[in-house]
């Protein structure tokens, strides 16, 4: 794959990432949101029962952080996810199986979902405001991180064995093993790494569960709206469809009577 292949792939990729991007902003706004007002709400009323203060003052207003602030956030993430996933895809193509570019695209997404996000989030779920103590916070992001990077290495290492092993025992053992091996693994790392349990005892059981789901939705949204918007753009410029083109003779030219 030559440099300027390269290159389109990743402005292709950068720009399904950003539109992946826009669609997880909408659900992040109707599904996450609601559920972090009502953990401030929860936050406030804690605060204020506890000290006699009223709600805490903010640098940035709530509307400012719930709009521009989360579509900021959300749009960069999902441009620097295109970036770096349209690289990987490059690496992939042609050495994970014979897909066409379309199925790599889809392939590459699910199982960046499952090794970003749904192995470390089994481990160490998201948490609402008010959840958490501010004095383990870089500790708990410290051990999400390397429960993310062992994930990644693990899948990585995952696929490499699924190839090697796919001569010796066809593609759909070969598969299973490698799977299964790659769960096996992931249940030792979470055996190893500590837990972390810091939800306040009377805090709403079930507004806990939505706020998880809810962050579950946004990141399932984004990486299958990139699968299929990268995968869409990778196929044209891949296997462009040959243009019509129409062989007319003078016969053919010639009307008919």
């Amino acid at each position: 794959m030559n440099s300027a292949i390269v290159r389109s792939l990743l402005v292709r990729g950068m720009l399904a990432g950003l539109g992946s991007g826009l669609v997880a902003l909408v659900v992040a706004y109707l599904l996450g949101e609601p559920r972090v007002d009502s953990a401030i709400a929860y936050e406030d009323g804690h605060a204020a029962h506890d000290h006699g203060d009223g709600p805490s003052v903010e640098v940035f207003s709530r509307t400012l952080q719930s709009t521009a602030g989360l579509a900021t956030g959300v749009l960069f993430y999902g441009l620097a996810l295109g970036g770096i996933a349209a690289l990987a895809y490059c690496f992939a193509l042609g050495r994970v199986g014979r897909f066409s570019p379309r199925a790599t695209a889809a392939l590459l997404s699910g199982v960046a979902l499952v090794a970003v996000y749904v192995v470390p989030f089994l481990k160490y779920p998201a948490n609402p405001p008010s959840v958490g103590d501010p004095d383990t916070i870089g500790q708990r992001t410290t051990l999400y991180f390397l429960m993310m990077v062992l994930s990644v290495l693990l899948a990585v290492a995952a696929v490499i064995a699924g190839r090697w092993l796919a001569p010796r025992l066809g593609t759909w053992y070969a598969t299973v093993v490698a799977v299964l091996g790659f769960a096996v693994l992931v249940g030792i790392a979470y055996a190893f790494l500590p837990a972390v349990n810091e939800v306040p005892a009377d805090f709403p059981a079930t507004l806990l569960w939505q706020f998880r789901l809810a962050a579950l939705a946004i990141q399932l949204t984004l990486w299958a709206s990139f699968g299929l918007l990268f995968g869409h753009l990778a196929e044209r410029l891949l296997n462009p469809k040959p243009a019509a083109t129409r062989e007319t003779s003078p016969e053919a030219a010639a009307p008919v009577h």
